[in-house]
């Protein structure tokens, strides 16, 4: 599936950390635009009802275009911060719900009506934890929750960052100073629609069929990217071997389907030391993340037969 899509480029390296550029081996069909994009001309992100639901948020989309919501990818304010479970592809002029968990344990008051972005995705650490608890069902209302919740206290003891709510986002504010240092080193290449990051034998890769939309989402995934580097920079990078057979590994996992709560199809990965998801509309491949690892014992996907 992904060899047919991308390609990889030159990596970079810069204080052990290495991230490595893909790009497009042919040229995007569906079209869609960014959260960024979209709320400018409307598009509403916020609680289910009045009481809320913490696995679970609803999307009003005004626009004409379908709009692309990225796995990971956090969401500030209303009666707390959340990240997306999935990634899903809103249609335009359409109301959908859509599965997500908690970044922020210790608030539940409302701040805001609507959800704005923010400037970050979660780390790959919490997104790997989450695709690995969400293998059997990833559509499932709160089965990921305990361990992002798990995922964002370990990283906040590590880095010793004390905050009020348990947020993430406090997690990154603390850290921002370093993190800006370490993107220069990362910059966006012309024509990149993803990224294959490596920190030892620790991958994250993270695609979008359309170079512009990816543009709008490097710098929050690189800040995530970014904040997991911070724990252990200067170490010894991995190999250029290493990303290729990683890339061959995804390329080979056994894959099930399901439908999106938006367009298309969420596609679960499982295979040889991977784990991740992504999002197919009408035989394209949208958006793909995967992850180093295994997913949990009884936890395995088996491939479907395609609807």
């Amino acid at each position: 599936m992904i060899e047919t899509f991308i390609q990889l480029g030159e990596p970079v390296t810069h204080r052990g950390i290495m991230i490595a550029s893909l790009f497009p081996r042919c040229s995007p069909v569906a079209d869609y635009v960014t959260l960024e994009d979209a709320l400018p001309l409307g598009l509403r992100i916020g609680e289910v009802s009045e009481a809320g639901a913490v696995p679970e948020l609803a999307v009003t989309n005004p626009t004409d275009a379908n709009v692309l919501l990225y796995d990971g990818e956090e969401l500030l304010g209303a009666k707390q911060n959340r990240i997306l479970n999935v990634t899903v592809l809103v249609p335009a002029r359409s109301k959908v719900p859509i599965p997500v968990s908690c970044v922020e344990e210790g608030r539940w008051s409302r701040r805001s009506v609507d959800f704005d972005a923010a400037p970050q995705a979660a780390h790959p650490e919490l997104r790997r934890r989450k695709a690995q608890s969400l293998s059997a069902d990833p559509l499932a209302r709160g089965s990921a929750q305990g361990v992002v919740w798990d995922a964002v206290r370990d990283q906040s003891a590590r880095l010793g960052v004390q905050s009020p709510t348990g947020a993430q986002a406090d997690v990154f504010r603390s850290r921002q100073d370093e993190l800006r240092e370490l993107e220069r080193a990362f910059p966006l290449q012309p024509g990149q629609c993803g990224a294959l990051f490596a920190l030892g034998d620790d991958l994250c890769l993270d695609y979008v069929s359309r170079p512009a939309a990816f543009a709008r989402l490097y710098p929050k995934l690189r800040a995530g990217y970014l904040l997991d580097a911070l724990e252990r920079v200067g170490g010894q990078p991995a190999s250029q071997e290493r990303l290729g057979r990683f890339v061959a590994s995804v390329a080979a996992a056994a894959q099930a389907r399901q439908p999106s709560p938006g367009l298309g199809e969420d596609v679960r990965l499982h295979g040889d030391g991977v784990v991740g998801s992504g999002l197919e509309l009408d035989g394209e491949l949208l958006q793909l993340c995967a992850f180093s690892g295994q997913s949990r014992e009884g936890r395995i996907l088996r491939p479907s037969r395609r609807r």
